[in-house]
């Protein structure tokens, strides 16, 4: 069965909805970070990507385990008012089909399911309504027609990102079990505001060990949103047409952990308010990487525990039936989640996989920001504050 339901491309959604769940994304973004900052090396993830392909399994939860997801993700509007907004926050922001747009931002999801499955049709009109995700019937169970699933699926991945992320599905990923594979794929490029000067230059970047390395860095100076406190430094570059930004965080020397762990939606949005226009020369490592995650117990543990247990989780949503004891195979849990992600930043912009102006004011003495040592760094949209990416660079040769 496949919905006949186009997507609503006018949906009447309140103002305050909308806050509501960018509000809600941006505590899960952090929520998440905290979660996943363990470990030595680079860090890049798309919350937003992640926000909107856990709601489609939300669509379809029931129970424990949609109040579980709920609170783990943040997630503070009820399922009726909540797919809704998601889909006018999603036509806000997608500049898919928009030729003369200052930035590029592609968001698709898609939907693979089980040829012969019985899902239920309000779940399936609930995405093909409010994300565009239309049933793409496959076959999971046959193992040759599985591996050409997973290639197709990665395909399709493939496009939907500019080829940034090849390989989203691993072999082993799928087995005969799989029913329902939900996939969210987010594309993001964008020219600076004001372009980094053309060439760059070899500098030092201190590495959390104190050890230095040589790394090509890019310098500019421009009149840029800085603020300064007592653990930090930071500055929002603006990308052409000043919607998005990327907000670096330059964590006072010595203090990157206890900086990262503080972090939070209101800690960022109380710099974000404390920025002030002012004549900036800033210098920072011009760097390209990708960032692989397997989600499945990072989330469990964050509290939604039940949608990863085959015997606890309730996606009668979906399907209609709970009970994984019935012998039925109706019954339906999430399996994994993974999420691939790229990003490239140098003199002319950023590239990514997965406007309220500032008044300008320029002093006689610029203010000098050097990211030569770890940092962390935001992509955000500012008339929303949704936060589409997220990272941090410890290092260069990661």
């Amino acid at each position: 069965m496949q919905s006949s339901k186009p997507r609503l491309n006018a949906p009447a959604v309140a103002g305050e909805s909308l806050s509501a769940l960018a509000t809600g994304n941006n505590a899960f973004a952090f929520d998440l970070y905290r979660a996943i900052r363990a470990g030595q090396g680079n860090l890049f993830y798309s919350p937003y990507s992640l926000s909107l392909a856990l709601a489609m399994t939300y669509a379809g939860a029931r129970g424990n385990t949609e109040q579980q997801m709920a609170h783990a993700l943040h997630f503070m509007l009820p399922q009726s008012q909540l797919h809704g907004a998601f889909n006018a926050l999603d036509l806000k922001l997608n500049t898919t089909g928009q030729a003369n747009a200052d930035f590029k931002l592609s968001l698709a999801d898609s939907l693979w399911g089980q040829a012969g499955f019985a899902f239920r049709p309000e779940f399936l009109d609930t995405l093909a309504e409010n994300y565009g995700a239309g049933l793409r019937l496959t076959d999971f169970v046959d193992a040759a027609n599985r591996e050409q699933s997973r290639q197709t699926i990665n395909q399709w991945v493939a496009d939907q990102t500019q080829g940034k992320i090849k390989e989203l599905l691993a072999k082993g990923f799928l087995s005969d079990l799989t029913r329902l594979v939900l996939v969210n794929a987010i594309y993001f490029k964008a020219d600076w505001d004001v372009p980094f000067t053309r060439g760059t230059h070899n500098g030092d970047f201190t590495r959390l060990d104190n050890t230095a390395v040589s790394v090509p860095m890019m310098s500019r100076r421009a009149s840029t949103a800085y603020a300064k406190g007592a653990d930090y430094e930071a500055a929002e570059i603006a990308y052409k047409g000043n919607r998005m930004r990327m907000l670096v965080l330059l964590p006072a020397q010595g203090q990157f952990a206890s900086f990262e762990q503080s972090l939070t939606a209101e800690h960022v949005d109380a710099i974000v308010r404390a920025l002030k226009a002012d004549e900036v020369i800033l210098t920072m490592p011009k760097f390209q990487f990708d960032a692989s995650l397997s989600l499945e117990d990072t989330l469990s543990t964050m509290g939604m525990s039940d949608a990863f247990d085959a015997n606890r989780a309730d996606f009668s949503g979906m399907t209609g039936k709970r009970d994984p004891s019935t012998g039925s195979g109706q019954a339906l849990y999430i399996a994994h989640v993974v999420h691939k992600a790229f990003v490239a930043v140098d003199e002319m912009g950023t590239e990514a996989a997965a406007a309220t102006g500032i008044g300008m004011e320029i002093t006689s003495l610029p203010t000098t920001l050097t990211l030569d040592r770890p940092f962390l760094f935001l992509i955000r949209d500012g008339d929303t504050g949704t936060v589409l990416f997220a990272g941090r660079f410890l290092d260069p040769r990661r």
